[in-house]
């Protein structure tokens, strides 16, 4: 199976090796920056979700719950003081959300669920009216709906299962937003360009896309990472001026970078990773010990007794002949795949030779471990 899998890697690795790699392609400034000002503000709220089918919070868990839903019961006229109130279909939540730019009175936006109690799954509840706060402690929407969850729980008298988590979930369009953020963005006479991945070159040909295409000095760079907009001297809208450039086209710098995830043993290598001269060895040491132990018994009619006699099993393999690599100067990443392919190795194995590689200074490149 491991030979297997070696060749199939094998075959991967040699086929991106003789594919060539193509210049960056062109992307869309709105795809690589973020206008000042224009952004999104987080909303939380604190609600509950009624309805369950005996799936809610406990009481003696979750005071909370019943002090919430008393207190929401008398504000709709209801007295339930000195009642035995203990009920079992309702839920306390977090209700998070985000409130878009320029949005508007009536507009709806998604919403999050989320149990904070002991609730076992919010499978058919419904959010009762939850205010949405934002960070200066303003209400800026209004929530309310069916949840709607992507998981399930079942169990029996002995054994349960559970598939997603069913103590979380969505409502599409559930809140309703009551106050708008003030940002007139209609009266800016200087707009801010932030990179979303600095870089001195991508910055000096967004400035140089900007002011070539519109014929005029309204872009200047101001470091790696912003490029500032002059609109003072623009007879049309800021709004308007954003749409005839965020649609323009460049071609973004990359640096040298290899993306390494250890959980999952994937590895990233960008275009322009380049290795210096460096001599690689690899090799499976592995070591197996296995114990037989083994009853002796005496004669029939002895006076002996049965002991048990040890017996152990070690054997050693130090990998496979030949699994050893020379990397010229200045190699490539087809190069370096083609190199690494020649070893044998798995992806994991691969992680601990690049930052083998990157330790001996012959990976000119950053080496980013997740």
């Amino acid at each position: 199976m491991r030979s297997l899998f070696l060749s199939c890697l094998g075959l991967l690795f040699t086929l991106s090796a003789l594919i060539p790699f193509e210049a960056s392609a062109s992307v869309k400034i709105k795809d690589i920056v973020d206008v000042e000002g224009v952004r999104s503000n987080d909303l939380v709220g604190y609600g509950l979700v009624i309805g369950l089918d005996g799936t809610g919070d406990t009481i003696r868990n979750s005071p909370y719950t019943e002090e919430a839903l008393s207190n929401l019961l008398e504000r709709l006229g209801v007295n339930i003081q000195g009642s035995d109130f203990r009920p079992n279909n309702v839920a306390a939540v977090l209700v998070t959300s985000s409130l878009p730019p320029f949005a508007r009175l009536g507009s709806k936006i998604d919403i999050n669920v989320s149990s904070i109690g002991d609730a076992k799954s919010l499978a058919g509840g419904t959010l009762v009216m939850t205010p949405l706060n934002a960070a200066d402690g303003e209400v800026y929407a209004l929530a309310q709906g069916s949840v709607l969850i992507s998981g399930f729980q079942a169990e029996g008298e002995s054994a349960s299962i559970t598939e997603g988590v069913p103590t979380s979930g969505t409502i599409p369009n559930g809140a309703r937003i009551e106050r708008e953020v003030n940002f007139e963005f209609g009266k800016m006479e200087r707009i801010r360009l932030a990179l979303r991945s600095p870089d001195f070159t991508t910055a000096e040909r967004l400035e140089s896309k900007i002011n070539t295409s519109l014929g005029g000095k309204y872009a200047l760079l101001l470091d790696s990472g912003t490029v500032e907009l002059d609109l003072s001297q623009s007879t049309i809208s800021p709004a308007r001026f954003m749409g005839r450039i965020e649609n323009l086209t460049l071609q973004p710098a990359q640096k040298a970078r290899v993306v390494v995830d250890k959980r999952s043993g994937t590895i990233v290598l960008g275009q322009d990773v380049k290795v210096s001269s460096v001599a690689i060895a690899q090799g499976n040491l592995s070591i197996t010990i296995s114990e037989t132990p083994v009853a002796s018994q005496p004669n029939p009619f002895g006076f002996g007794e049965s002991i048990v006699l040890p017996r152990t099993d070690i054997s050693v393999r130090d990998g496979e002949p030949g699994n050893i690599a020379i990397l010229e100067d200045n190699v490539s990443l087809p190069d370096l795949v083609a190199g690494l392919n020649a070893l044998g190795v798995s992806p994991r194995e691969m992680i601990d030779i690049l930052k083998t590689i990157k330790t001996a200074g012959a990976l000119h490149a950053e080496l980013v471990l997740q």
